[in-house]
């Protein structure tokens, strides 16, 4: 099974950055805060529908204006962050009845395990070029002296 790389933005800067993600986060906010008092609002929809009476068609009508004006709401949020993408495999989770959450913490963890093989990698290479080095010098040694003149390690003797 091969690994899917992760798509997570890549936060840069200073205070600006910091400013602008939290406008963003209260940009999130507000949109879940529609969300959620849109699905009350259907959920009392739906009590009111499922048990109508002629007397509470008042009750409806109001129910169904303010469904109206929270997909109002809710697309003027919509267009507050037309420019965010989320990665498909989030959708994933989310079909799975996975956390989506749990997208992210996984990127991260599979990113630290990525990070620690590469840096054994590149420890190991270290390695391998001093002992090289040391191989080197010992069956050519002027040709070594020479070499470590031209890259600054060693003047040559």
């Amino acid at each position: 099974m091969t690994e899917k790389p992760c798509h997570l933005p890549r936060m840069r800067g200073g205070p600006e950055a910091v400013r602008a993600a939290m406008a963003m986060a209260e940009k999130f906010d507000s949109l879940e805060e529609h969300l959620e008092k849109f699905v009350e609002n259907i959920r009392q929809l739906g009590i009111i529908v499922s048990d109508f009476q002629p007397s509470s068609q008042a009750g409806l009508n109001q129910k169904l204006n303010f469904m109206v004006t929270g997909l109002q709401d809710i697309d003027k949020c919509r267009q507050q962050l037309h420019d965010i993408s989320v990665p498909l495999e989030v959708f994933e989770y989310i079909d799975q009845g996975r956390n989506p959450q749990l997208y992210t913490k996984e990127c991260l963890e599979r990113a630290l395990a990525k990070n620690e093989q590469v840096k054994g990698k590149i420890d190991t290479m270290k390695k391998f070029k001093s002992l090289l080095i040391q191989e080197l010098t010992k069956v050519f040694p002027e040709d070594m002296a020479k070499y470590k003149a031209i890259r600054g390690e060693d003047p040559p003797p």
